[in-house]
């Protein structure tokens, strides 16, 4: 509950990358993966780069094998910065699978298989297939894709040290705080999904805190006056949350604000919010869960190939691209090109006009 609405397409294509990786993609050699069953890929290429090259087959399939994990990306392929990124992204795989040893090819293509069955076995498998069907993807295009993904991912992580891990716990430790908040939101949009402006907003929030100030109970105020229907019936609590799941302000406040007292309202995209945090929980690098640890160092891992990216990638690695041109999708007959920014009907930044989506 309470995240940020919006997420740019770069952030969710790392991510995406960072959440395969973690959540148990073979090398097979080298860019097998269709061409054979086709009688050899005769495409144009687009890229070459030290060691390969990709065609304009091959860059199709990634783009449709990434649609079939993140729908909500139709709306970036149409944009050239998204494409030169994702093109750039693809290279940065081949590039690193093409370079992984036997014994790392063998664990990524491990993780790969347990976690395509994974998948596969949580959508049950006719709506896996369909899935793969509606993007036209073979399961071998889909296991290749998965097998690549792990193996460089398997490659990064053993580059990683403990003494890295330690650093960027030390640097993001507030993230594995965990609070129990006990909290009024006053949305800018009530409960019957009326519109509120922010001084209405704010006007109301210091009433309900004039009356706590007095004295009357909060999870009866919360129960009469949120609009967090994820908190309300339970009387504006959420309890040991994780501090990190949060928008910034609410989060602040959740780390800094004393215990057991009432704040003033504090303000986020939501609205406005009265809280009290009834406890707070800040953990040492001891405290970690060899999943956390994990998570910590796949996210380091992500880091380093973005920095391979900006760096090393175009200065030593590509030689050239020829990003094919995107035919753009026109409302009618006298529209020319099809907005880029959002605007043709898909919100990238989509809310709930409620900030109650509780966990």
């Amino acid at each position: 509950m309470f995240q940020s609405k919006g997420r740019s397409w770069k952030t969710l294509l790392i991510a995406l990358v960072a959440v395969l990786a973690f959540s148990v993609m073979t090398g097979c050699g080298k860019k097998d993966d269709g061409k054979a069953a086709a009688g050899g890929d005769t495409s144009k290429v687009i890229a070459t780069y030290e060691g390969g090259e990709i065609t304009e087959n091959e860059f199709d399939r990634e783009q449709r094998i990434v649609l079939a994990l993140q729908p909500q990306m139709e709306q970036f392929m149409q944009m050239d910065d998204f494409r030169n990124y994702l093109i750039k992204q693809e290279i940065t795989y081949e590039y690193f699978d093409a370079k992984a040893d036997d014994k790392t090819r063998e664990a990524g293509k491990k993780k790969a298989d347990k976690q395509f069955e994974a998948m596969k076995s949580s959508m049950g498998a006719d709506a896996f297939k369909k899935m793969l069907d509606a993007r036209k993807i073979t399961e071998e295009d889909f296991k290749n894709y998965m097998v690549r993904i792990y193996t460089v991912m398997e490659g990064q992580l053993s580059t990683i040290n403990e003494d890295e891990v330690k650093k960027e716990f030390e640097a993001t430790k507030d993230n594995y705080t965990t609070a129990s908040v006990r909290h009024i939101l006053i949305g800018l949009k009530d409960s019957a999904g009326k519109t509120r402006t922010p001084e209405a907003a704010l006007k109301l929030a210091k009433e309900v805190k004039a009356k706590l100030d007095k004295g009357e109970d909060f999870a009866t105020l919360a129960k009469k006056y949120t609009d967090d229907t994820g908190s309300k019936e339970n009387g504006g609590l959420y309890e040991n949350a994780d501090v990190s799941q949060w928008v910034e302000g609410f989060k602040k406040a959740a780390l800094t604000q004393p215990l057991n007292k009432i704040g003033d309202p504090v303000e986020t995209e939501y609205g406005y919010h009265i809280i009290r945090v009834e406890a707070r929980t800040e953990k040492k690098y001891e405290d970690l869960t060899q999943e956390q640890k994990d998570l910590i160092k796949t996210s380091l891992s992500a880091r380093k190939l973005d920095e391979f990216m900006a760096g090393d990638l175009e200065k030593k690695v590509i030689k050239k691209i020829e990003l094919p041109k995107v035919e753009k999708k026109t409302e009618d007959k006298n529209a020319t090109t099809t907005p880029q920014n959002g605007s043709t009907g898909t919100n990238a930044n989509k809310g709930t006009g409620n900030a109650g989506t509780g966990k």
